[in-house]
């Protein structure tokens, strides 16, 4: 694999970055290419609205993604929670607030599920939901991107009117089973609704019926048990780092600032601290010409081979697997530099 294959491959697995050279034309070009529903492997899920990767790690939601999550398989489904408590204090305020001021959709159907939960900052963010080989993705934006994509959209289709928990919006139809909904800013930012897997018009329009807007108690205690919530952040950090060898001066503090991230997007998180320690201790140890500390960076880095969390991801999209190259390439001696935004460093 050549540098330029590498970086490109790089490029495209960071699950914690809005590509910030693009324009919001190309952004939205990128997004339609690589949103379109097939039987591909997933990188970390979709590329959408996320920010420089080192920042993101210490965001509300921490992410952006890449590509859309495959379906999970049946025997994952089942109906949202009925909410009848809540416990403020197992979520940060900058939680609470980011719930505050987001739109809260969700579906009031039996069997729809939220899976993808990443990225959402006050004005943009991503929750996925999914119901057997239907997949429902609700993205929301700041307001000042609404005319650019809404001008973006009129090349796929001519607009319909369309409502969405009693808000104005507009439907387009890419094909006779993929759709999507802009709806008209509110508070700052709009949504867009999108469809992956089996869908008709009629099945589209069901749903879109069903979906309502949530209080922030319901909106956050809908997210399932797998979902990775401040409260449950430092016990699946333990977990995701038993056995893993840890750079000089890393933070721990820095996990719990993660906020509450699907278990892909926070296995991408922890395993990318751990890395960015590595990759700035070698490039540390290389300039400082300490071969030793050298060693025992790319010695460390290339057990990442064996971490089980990484193994564990591999299935599900390529994060794994340029964090394996970065380290193939540390223990072959050569530089990493220029590729430390593939695991998230800043």
């Amino acid at each position: 694999m050549t540098d330029e294959q590498l970086d490109r491959r790089v490029r495209d697995a960071d699950p914690y970055r809005r590509i910030a050279h693009l324009d919001e034309a190309g952004q939205t070009l990128l997004e339609e290419i690589m949103s379109q529903p097939t039987a591909r492997r997933t990188l970390s899920r979709r590329l959408g609205a996320a920010v420089a990767a080192a920042a993101v790690l210490i965001t509300i939601l921490g992410v952006a993604a890449v590509l859309r999550n495959q379906s999970p398989t049946g025997d994952r489904q089942q109906a949202a929670p009925a909410v009848t408590t809540y416990d403020a204090a197992a979520w940060s305020q900058l939680v609470l607030k980011a719930a505050q001021d987001n739109p809260r959709l969700l579906i009031d159907e039996p069997g729809w599920k939220a899976t993808t939960v990443y990225g959402f900052t006050e004005e943009s963010g991503t929750i996925g939901f999914t119901n057997g080989d239907r997949s429902l993705e609700m993205n929301w934006y700041p307001t000042s991107d609404y005319d650019s994509r809404y001008k973006d959209r009129l090349d796929v289709s001519a607009p319909q009117p369309a409502k969405v928990a009693g808000q104005d919006g507009s439907l387009f139809t890419y094909s006779a089973n993929d759709f999507a909904i802009i709806v008209k800013p509110k508070n700052g930012s709009y949504v867009e609704l999108r469809t992956g897997g089996n869908w008709t018009r009629a099945t589209f329009d069901a749903v879109v019926a069903k979906i309502i807007q949530a209080d922030v108690p319901t909106w956050l205690a809908a997210l399932p048990p797998e979902i990775v919530t401040p409260d449950r952040a430092a016990a699946a950090a333990d977990k995701i780092l038993a056995g893993i060898p840890l750079p000089p001066g890393f933070d721990r503090s820095r996990l719990a600032a993660m906020g509450t991230n699907d278990p892909y997007q926070f296995g991408a998180g922890v395993t990318g601290l751990v890395g960015c320690g590595w990759i700035s201790e070698w490039l540390r140890a290389q300039k400082a010409g300490d071969k030793a500390a050298q060693q025992k960076a790319a010695d460390a880095m290339s057990s990442s081979h064996k971490w089980k969390v990484l193994n564990d991801m591999n299935a599900e999209g390529d994060w794994p697997e340029v964090f394996w190259e970065i380290a193939d390439r540390m223990a072959a001696g050569k530089s990493p530099a220029g590729y430390e935004s593939g695991i998230g460093c800043s």
